[in-house]
């Protein structure tokens, strides 16, 4: 009967040290579970730069103001009957030493 019981005590503590210790046991689930997170975060994170491409594609195909902005802020463009006007700051000087 002792036998018995030293053999399951000793199943026991080996069934602990596989659940709590080893690489495939309570830390390998935590690490994946926090892999998962960081995985969701980054596709919610692509899910709405997707839809916002969608959206600006759309927007693209529909009419020509989306095109008209777009060439205005990356490739300067002006309209037939604007001006343009650039405002050009002073440079700026460190202060003189007194002497």
């Amino acid at each position: 009967m002792k036998l018995l019981a030293a053999a399951m005590l000793a199943v026991l503590l080996l069934l602990q040290y596989r659940l709590w210790v080893s690489s495939q046991g309570v830390r390998s689930v935590y690490r994946l579970e926090r892999a998962v997170a960081v995985q969701e975060k980054l596709d919610h994170r692509l899910v709405r730069r997707n839809a916002r491409l969608a959206a600006e594609v759309v927007n693209l195909k529909s009419g020509t103001g989306a095109i008209e902005e777009r060439a205005r802020s990356e490739l300067g463009m002006i309209g037939p009957h604007e001006t343009f006007y650039m405002v050009v700051e002073p440079p700026r000087f460190p202060p003189r030493a007194s002497h």
